[in-house]
């Protein structure tokens, strides 16, 4: 192999190694884990798995995880299960997967509300009063949704502002 290729190789594996380690370092709530090695030179990245997945750089919580997240709860800075049987911001009630084809935050903002309203009206009819209810979506920013990932959670809360009222159980 002649000696500028060789260079071009390694540098490019630099490359991919310090974006993995960057993209892990910054994830936006705040959650270090391993990153994966990097795909070997020569060989394609597999693609995004479309089902969910506890690993995504980004809240992502089974229905019925009940948790806490920095814009109802300022004492935290990344999105955090609790305990149902204890104060929690909200519970995650279903999970969707976002279409192909969106843009921009505000179109994945959009698809997030519309995918999560009627598990959300559904959830809101067995509770039997208590409201009002919230719908709180938690899914990609569009750095990841271009990188392939559209699994996103649908929640119901109890309030929509910082320091506001905290559930004390599941939801029925």
């Amino acid at each position: 192999m002649e000696q500028g290729r060789r260079r071009a190789v390694v540098v490019v594996a630099v490359v991919v190694v310090l974006a993995v380690a960057a993209a892990v370092w910054l994830r936006p709530d705040g959650e270090r884990k391993a990153a994966p090695p990097p795909p070997a030179p020569g060989s394609s990245a597999p693609s995004p798995s479309p089902s969910p997945s506890p690993t995504l750089p980004y809240p992502f919580f089974a229905p019925g995880t009940c948790f806490d997240h920095p814009q109802l709860s300022e004492v935290i800075t990344r999105a955090e299960e609790r305990p149902c049987e204890q104060p929690h911001d909200g519970e995650a009630i279903a999970n969707v997967e976002l279409p192909e084809g969106l843009t921009s935050d505000v179109q994945i903002g959009r698809a997030l509300r519309d995918l999560c309203k009627e598990p959300l009206a559904e959830r809101d009819r067995r509770q039997g009063g208590g409201g009002p209810y919230y719908g709180f979506p938690l899914g990609p920013y569009l750095p990841y949704y271009k990188q392939g990932m559209r699994d996103a959670t649908c929640t119901m809360t109890v309030s929509n502002v910082q320091h506001g009222r905290k559930l004390t159980g599941r939801f029925h």
